[in-house]
């Protein structure tokens, strides 16, 4: 349990900084030369390294550390099941991120900064529904934590809105 936990972090923190480095391969994009080509070919390494020393790695020892907890647990009770729901949408946002990672190493660019930065914050919407999954269990309080994470959202989303108007103002 504690090497799969361990694994899950490391998955996490790969799948929150990658598409921090997205947003700056885009920004660097828009730079004049020399800028432009050296942060971009600069953010390609750091992406390269990290997407598949750390975040692919972890992904995978994810899965099998996961696969082999169930085979020990038996049974699968309710919580479970919608927790591998999403944890099946959490490996296709982490497919779904490694397909915009690769058209940006052939400089392709289909989504603006503020676009990845709204992409940024679904792997935190994933993380906060999986863990309080594990941790309430409970049924009665599953409504809560739903209401939870609708709030959650909603927050995100504000800080996201504000954020660019702050910054797209000065």
């Amino acid at each position: 349990k504690a090497i799969h936990v361990i694994f899950i972090v490391t998955w996490f923190a790969g799948l929150f900084y990658m598409p921090r480095l997205l947003i700056y391969t885009v920004e660097a994009s828009e730079k004049p030369e020399p800028d432009r080509s050296i942060l971009m070919d600069q953010f390609k390494l750091m992406q390269r390294r990290l997407w598949y020393g750390i975040t692919w790695p972890s992904a995978i020892l994810t899965l099998i550390f996961g696969l082999i907890m169930l085979h020990l647990l038996g049974s699968i009770p309710l919580w479970m099941m919608i927790k591998l729901v999403f944890v099946v949408l959490l490996y296709a946002y982490h497919l779904y991120t490694h397909k915009i990672f690769k058209d940006q190493q052939k400089n392709i660019f289909r989504f603006s900064s503020m676009q990845l930065r709204i992409w940024n914050e679904v792997a935190t919407i994933f993380l906060v529904a999986i863990i309080f999954l594990v941790v309430v269990k409970s049924s009665l309080a599953w409504l809560q934590a739903l209401a939870g994470l609708l709030i959650l959202i909603a927050i995100l989303l504000a800080a996201i809105r504000i954020y660019k108007q702050v910054r797209y103002r000065g």
